[in-house]
């Protein structure tokens, strides 16, 4: 009898790496999403980001810096504090090439002002496809971008940073801010007592002359290994802002002591912190009492960043989903010919691309917002909506991308089980989901007439897609309702729908409608590929999703 031999270390019916492929040119939503909110001119230089971060090196940097955790460094060799936060070598090269593009500060001018065009665009372009390959290192990147509105409250100080935060250059070096080749900040606002409440700090803030010495404590501090810090704690005239540096004037070590960095589900490459301030030295932002205010300077812009990476995340899970797809092969066929794998692709592809169009279009108005009054009602209306709607989609969808690619999804050879744990954070950060349902109430009821306005454009912009009149209709009654608290998350979905229907009309209309007529005209099932698409409509999805 002859015994046929089968060799176990073949490996064949297996999907290539996903890499060495160009993110911004792959992703025909995302080009033209850029392109309709005023980036086109961009493309070329958007393709070239897109090929350098979606290469097979910057892959392996990522992979490096999340298995590669931050480590606390708390005295030198002779014993003296220094607080430190050690990092892999990749991840510096992930904050360098990040830098090196502009991603912290190029939505500024050297003097700190807004840089105006479609520079929001073409950044949050950027931060997207950064977003699929490493987050972690995201979260310093965006506190200093963010950072900068807060400064303008104090032009003086803000002119003395600007020349070291608006370079390109990214220095890791400990070492005083005004000595470095560039710099980056963090924030510190919650406490154990407080969290969401920050008008529950107690951390204190007396004067020093010019200064504030600060002695309390933050239950995260983000970021802790940045230059300094926009930190809240109550002064005598009630919660104010302030800027910490990690050093004090006279070079020595600030009086920030960290106690552990946090045991996160995700976002294990960035470093979180639990911090004491012995008597910091600080200088004040804006006036006291005004900190709230000064600070949501920064936080809307956190904000916008946070919508940017869960969509990114969930872009890089469809693509990297589709790929398997496409080259695995059951039952005699690849997977993305089987008609009911294609239908859950497809869907997922539609969600996709609606919410690229509507992270761009929010984008756009924050280009807009200084000039234009309508796009500062958008902007400041749709901010709390978009990010409570991409943040909260992100992690069911990447657990459904997950399992499109089986067993090989669950592993952490893959990316997508980092993409899963990486998820949830971004509705946690900035505000929750309640917190942002709370916001959009804050904002109509202070500019009631701005967003009627809003809601008068978008219906506009939706002329006879379907479903659009009818949930216009329904979030304007439940807005109006004395507990219009209570089904506030249900009034804010629908509108974050028919925003994202707007923004993709604008895009693809005849894919605006097939998203409207799935989310809006008829109930959506709780699941991906819990509908009914149209034949011709599958293949397009997943071609402009990733080329075949």
């Amino acid at each position: 009898m002859t015994l046929v031999r089968h060799d176990t270390r073949e490996v064949f019916n297996q999907s290539p790496p996903f890499e060495d492929v160009d993110l911004f040119a792959f992703d025909q939503p995302l080009v033209d999403a850029v392109a309709a909110n005023g980036g086109g001119e961009a493309a070329a230089e958007l393709s070239e980001f897109g090929k350098h971060w979606g290469s097979a090196a910057m892959a392996e940097r990522g992979r490096l810096a999340n298995e590669n955790t931050p480590k606390l460094k708390l005295f030198d060799a002779r014993g003296y504090r220094r607080d430190e936060v050690e990092f892999h070598p990749a991840y510096h090269e992930l904050m360098a090439y990040s830098a090196h593009a502009g991603i912290h500060n190029s939505t500024w001018t050297e003097n700190g002002e807004a840089a105006g065009g479609a520079a929001e665009v073409v950044r949050a372009a950027r931060f997207f496809m950064a977003s699929q390959v490493e987050t972690g290192h995201l979260c310093p990147i965006t506190m200093t971008r963010a950072a900068v509105g807060a400064l303008a409250t104090e032009p003086a100080l803000r002119a003395k940073i600007m020349p070291v935060l608006g370079t390109r250059s990214y220095d890791p070096a400990f070492a005083p801010w005004w000595q470095k080749r560039g710099m980056t900040m963090g924030m510190g606002m919650t406490e154990k007592q407080g969290g969401t409440d920050v008008r529950a700090n107690l951390t204190r803030a007396e004067r020093d002359g010019d200064a504030y010495r600060i002695t309390g404590h933050k239950w995260f501090m983000s970021a802790p290994m940045c230059d300094a810090f926009l930190v809240l704690a109550q002064a005598e005239g009630g919660l104010t802002c302030f800027f910490m540096p990690r050093f004090a004037p006279d070079g020595s070590v600030n009086g920030i002591h960290f106690q552990r960095l946090k045991d996160k589900l995700g976002n294990r490459s960035n470093a979180s912190s639990e911090v004491e301030f012995d008597n910091a030295y600080a200088l004040r932002l804006g006036e006291e009492g005004r900190g709230v205010p000064t600070i949501i300077q920064m936080v809307s812009l956190t904000r916008q960043d946070c919508s940017l990476a869960s969509v990114g995340l969930m872009r890089s899970g469809l693509a990297h989903a589709l790929h398997h797809a496409r080259h695995r092969s059951v039952f005699q066929k690849h997977l993305v010919d089987q008609p009911l794998m294609k239908n859950v692709l497809a869907d997922m592809a539609l969600h996709v691309e609606a919410s690229t169009a509507l992270v761009m279009r929010l984008c756009r108005s924050f280009d807009l917002a200084p000039t234009v009054r309508g796009e500062a009602a958008y902007m400041r209306l749709l901010t709390p909506v978009v990010k409570y709607w991409t943040c909260k989609s992100a992690p069911g969808f990447l657990y459904e991308a997950m399992e499109c690619m089986g067993g090989n999804g669950y592993v952490e050879e893959g990316i997508l089980a980092r993409h899963y744990r990486e998820s949830p954070v971004n509705a946690i950060w900035e505000g929750s989901g309640n917190v942002m349902c709370l916001d959009v109430l804050r904002a109509l009821s202070r500019e009631a007439d701005a967003a009627a306005d809003v809601l008068r454009t978008l219906v506009d912009q939706t002329s006879g897609v379907p479903g659009v009149v009818e949930a216009v209709a329904f979030i304007a009654k439940a807005f109006r309702q004395p507990d219009a608290e209570r089904i506030a998350r249900l009034a804010v979905e629908k509108l974050a729908l028919v925003a994202a229907t707007a923004a993709l009309n604008a895009v693809a209309p005849k894919h605006a409608e097939l998203f409207a007529a799935t989310r809006l005209a008829a109930g959506h099932g709780n699941l991906y590929g819990a509908v009914d698409l149209p034949d011709d409509s599958l293949r397009g999805l997943l071609d402009r999703a990733l080329p075949a």
